[in-house]
């Protein structure tokens, strides 16, 4: 009896570093924290919760946490310095990508491992539908008559939103009140609340307020009207240049920190790849009025460089002063 236990202790011992390396090297091996980088209920953590069942049928288990501030950088911070496992990923925008452009935060394009593009947006005007300005030439009227005074809300500074703003109040010919949140839904709870006079959004964090006739969109920041919104014009339709230094784009991406395994990065962009694909966020993306594509791994990179390029263009003519701090 002695010696039949002795063996088969022995046949267990033997067969354990099997079993171990085996379970290393499962991935995922338990949930994945996945860092939002703005407030909650705003639209970039509204699509990853819309994914997050769809990546559960591929394996991807998310815990979601929202860790806002500094247009980004705080969350995106804790994503770039987790170890380069696979458990911390989080959402990349264009907002933190325009700081990064312009050398206002310490965070690099080259701490990140880019996994796949979840949406591209286009940007809006909104005002209260309360408001006496009911169309975009009342509200550049309004600015024009009350210069350095009225306010436009964005989440966050030195941003594509930030940079809208500007255009906004040089299409007017005057100087205005930027007012910086720390997410979008925090822009549209003070626009509700009549605390500023308009905001720079997308129509993903706003849609429901808009459907309500709380919130009307008066002017689309893009060279051709939104399917969704057919009467609102752009405001290229209205005689005003907002890409006088060259064409940007809002979008949202999965990072991972940097030096990635090579395993761990194809099972991330297999996943997200299949579910962004999948017809219940494409059906999702069009309720939502954003953009679904097919861009990840190294493709994903070279658009993030080429955007940050962009930007950095953009916002060194939009913000000269603000450059050098």
């Amino acid at each position: 009896m002695l010696k039949s236990t002795a063996i088969i202790l022995a046949c267990a011992i033997a067969a354990f570093p099997a079993t171990a390396a085996q379970a290393k090297t499962t991935y995922p091996a338990r949930d994945i924290t996945f860092v939002v980088p703005w407030n909650a209920g705003g639209s970039n953590d509204v699509a990853i919760r819309a994914l997050d069942p769809i990546l559960r049928e591929h394996g991807i288990k998310l815990v979601i946490e929202n860790v806002a501030g500094a247009t980004g950088t705080i969350g995106m911070r804790r994503v770039a310095t987790a170890a380069p496992d696979g458990y911390t990923i989080g959402m990349g925008t264009s907002s933190t990508l325009a700081l990064i452009a312009q050398g206002k935060t310490p965070l690099t394009n080259a701490q990140f491992t880019h996994i796949a593009r979840v949406s591209t947006d286009p940007l809006m005007l909104l005002v209260p539908t309360k408001a006496e300005q009911k169309s975009l030439d009342d509200f550049i009227k309004l600015m024009k008559d009350n210069p350095d005074k009225v306010t436009i809300g964005t989440p966050g500074n030195y941003n594509l939103n930030h940079i809208f703003a500007s255009m906004t109040a040089r299409a007017a010919g005057v100087n205005y009140v930027n007012v910086p949140y720390t997410g979008g839904s925090k822009v549209v709870a003070d626009l509700l609340g009549g605390h500023v006079a308009s905001g720079v959004l997308k129509p993903s964090e706003t849609l429901g307020q808009i459907q309500e006739g709380l919130l009307k969109p008066i002017g689309i920041f893009a060279n051709e009207r939104l399917e969704m919104f057919p009467d609102v014009p752009t405001f290229k339709d209205r005689g005003y240049d907002v890409f006088p230094f060259g064409p940007v784009v809002q979008m949202a991406y999965v990072v991972a920190p940097a030096n990635l395994p090579a395993d761990v990065k194809t099972k991330l962009i297999t996943a997200f790849r299949a579910a962004i694909q999948d017809p219940r966020f494409k059906e999702f993306s069009k309720k939502n009025a954003f953009l679904v594509d097919d861009l990840t791994g190294e493709a994903l990179t070279k658009e993030v460089d080429s955007v940050a390029n962009a930007l950095g263009t953009v916002a060194a003519q939009v913000f000269p002063k603000d450059q050098k701090e």
